[in-house]
């Protein structure tokens, strides 16, 4: 059934936005051992979309990606791309092998004559006048002209101005953030026509997601990426595509849209699902009345019997959400740590100037400021792991401490996940009560097998639960959480949320997730630059409003290292108005609008219900578009009565 959903949308989108995609999967499966991890796919990528894949950890998000890079072949179907078509793909991870200058790794992206290129611009730079040297550099020079290359060593220069980016930095002395903006460079030289992008939020700050976000909205290209930062979805995605266990679907229109459709879906199908069980439980009591049944010789019964059981042992379950608990102890001192005049500084360079402060018991303090600002070292010196140079930080009484590392140092790699977590022992130790290990780790979506598996084979956001579990068996009344979201699905996001709201103890988090730091924080240390920090109720939405303007009045964070982000202009102060009183058409418009609302809503949902039965689509391609782009006129109307009723209620 999903199958089919998949296949009509992107019938639809193909009529509507491109006679001819760019790229096409058609009945496409792949699998690495097991069930398939994608099943009959049909999914199509025209010119100028958006689209953001999503899906659980582990569904296929990255192979999906590597389907359309060419990277690897599928075990059934086909990859049909548009002649002439260029893709070029950002890996989540930074490749190992990568070295030489910032210019070398991005022209690397031209393939042999990239290679010509650095060589050239080596030589340049030596000034060398010996003969052997000019001669070498004149054989480059013809290669570079034979093959038509200035050209592509003119958009070298244009990319790395473009993502402002030392050409002559040695690749390997670059911050992390800094190497994907290098890495980012090198997928775009090429001029693709399709850019591939896995978690290209990863290892950047807020001010370098919030330039990527701008630069990606402005880019002329059509972009297929992966990721778990949900204010960067909002703000870049046109279309969802998710993976759900096998199967791949499409949604137009914006994130909001698909959470919306995609309840009504499962809503649908759990329904579904529900009237099949009750009827494959009411054919198992007739098949064990036995004598009575075979008496009937209803062989048809019996046989359509055998085909529930089929399709039932089939059906390929939700995966379930993560059941996290976290083990607390007794409450900590009111005060939990107190920073007075507190300076710190590496030789030159000042992390802390005057820094003061107060946390007390059930604060929740987010910690945000760019890549090498100093977060790492304010933790430390909150934490007592590092002694302040002037001033004083006294801890409070009764801490108990667990720390989340963002380098996932205490995970040991020559131990499996139960190990990791129980260290051998069978059952842990939750808040007085026991339980078992294996069920512990099945909380975290942790199979009894995977539990056993070396973690040398564990993915990131794998990694990441399983830490999340270790952390959370340890008895603590101070969580420190360094980057915790980094490669986990928005599912698991959101019950970590849920989680830390309810933590009955004080928590330190460091992130560069902005709307989880909006749902979990009270107040936030910002690390502004130059030594200041700067205290702020509320989260990131709240710091980014009260921020004062800087020297230029449009900047901040400008220490040279950091992306530069736009300042909004200051929110005037605004004086309460009196409502506008309303004329008596629009008083009865104003009245009739949640009627009309009501009857949309229903009439979106009836016809989604019809089209997710498989006798829709045999209907032919021209009532499947014309029905799915009714459906699409029914939103459109939805919304703007919403924002009418907004306006005459405002």
């Amino acid at each position: 059934m999903l199958e089919d959903v998949a296949r009509a949308t992107q019938l639809s989108l193909t009529a509507y936005n491109s006679p001819m995609p760019l790229i096409q999967l058609q009945h496409l499966d792949y699998s690495v051992g097991g069930p398939l991890l994608l099943e009959h796919v049909d999914l199509a990528i025209d010119a100028n979309e958006r689209v953001c894949i999503v899906g659980r950890n582990g569904e296929g998000k990255s192979t999906l990606l590597r389907l359309l890079a060419g990277e690897i072949r599928p075990d059934d179907g086909e990859v049909r791309v548009q002649g002439g078509v260029r893709i070029a793909r950002l890996a989540q991870e930074v490749p190992q092998d990568t070295a030489g200058s910032v210019f070398d790794v991005v022209a690397a992206g031209l393939g042999e004559l990239g290679a010509l290129l650095a060589e050239y611009h080596h030589l340049i730079s030596t000034h060398s006048t010996e003969a052997s040297n000019l001669e070498t550099l004149g054989a480059v020079q013809s290669k570079i002209e034979a093959q038509h290359g200035w050209d592509m060593d003119r958009r070298v220069q244009q990319v790395l101005t473009r993502l402002e980016l030392p050409e002559e930095a040695d690749f390997a002395a670059l911050s992390g953030g800094m190497k994907r903006r290098v890495l980012l460079a090198q997928a775009l030289v090429h001029g693709p026509d399709l850019l591939l992008l896995d978690e290209p939020t990863n290892h950047l700050d807020i001010a370098a997601i919030a330039w990527l976000e701008e630069f990606l909205r402005g880019y002329s290209a059509s972009i297929v990426f992966v990721t778990h930062d949900r204010s960067f979805l909002r703000a870049l995605a046109t279309r969802i595509v998710e993976i759900d266990r096998g199967q791949v679907t499409s949604w137009p229109g914006d994130y909001e849209n698909y959470l919306r459709r995609r309840e009504e879906r499962l809503h649908a199908q759990a329904q579904a699902n529900a009237l099949f069980d009750k009827k494959l439980a009411q054919e198992e009591v007739w098949i064990r009345q036995g004598i009575k049944a075979r008496r009937t010789r209803n062989e048809g019964r019996v046989r359509e019997l055998k085909a529930l059981r089929r399709e039932r042992a089939e059906r390929r379950e939700l995966t379930g959400n993560a059941r996290m608990t976290l083990a607390t102890t007794q409450a900590s001192g009111k005060k939990v740590i107190e920073a007075k005049d507190v300076s710190f500084s590496y030789g030159d360079q000042v992390m802390l100037r005057d820094f003061s402060t107060t946390v007390l018991r059930g604060d929740r303090v987010g910690i945000i400021g760019p890549n090498g600002s100093g977060k790492s070292t304010l933790l430390k010196l909150l934490l007592g792991e590092l002694a302040p140079q002037r001033g004083e930080i006294v801890l409070g009484t009764g801490l108990q401490i667990a720390y989340f590392d963002q380098h996932r140092i205490a995970l040991r790699e020559d131990q499996n996940a139960l190990d990791n977590v129980a260290g051998g022992r069978d059952y842990i130790e939750l808040d007085g009560s026991r339980k078992h290990a294996l069920g512990y780790l099945q909380d975290f979506l942790f199979s009894p097998e995977r539990a056993r598996a070396p973690i040398t084979r564990f993915s990131g956001g794998e990694r990441n639960r399983l830490l999340l579990a270790k952390l959370f068996a340890q008895p603590s009344n101070l969580l420190v959480m360094d980057e915790p979201t980094n490669d986990l699905d928005v599912e698991t996001l959101e019950l970590l949320e849920e989680l830390l709201a309810a933590y009955r103890g004080t928590l330190l988090l460091v992130s560069h997730d902005r709307e989880f730091i909006d749902n979990v924080v009270t107040n936030t240390l910002v690390l502004e630059g130059d030594g200041r920090v700067v205290e702020y109720i509320g989260g990131y939405s709240d710091w980014v409003r009260q921020r004062p303007p800087t020297r230029d009045g449009t900047r901040q964070w400008d220490d040279g290292k950091a992306a530069l982000v736009s300042r909004p202009p200051p929110t005037p102060v605004e004086t309460p108005v009196a409502r506008r009183k309303l004329s008596y058409k629009e008083a009865r418009e104003l009245e009739a609008l949640p009627v009309r609302i009501e009857s949309l809503e229903a009439d979106i949902a009836a016809r989604t219900r019809a089209m997710q039965a498989p006798e829709f689509f045999r209907q032919g391609n021209a009532t499947v578009v014309a029905a799915n782009a009714a459906l699409a006129d029914l939103q459109a109307q939805l919304d703007a009565a919403y924002l009418r009723w907004q306006a005459l209620d405002g």
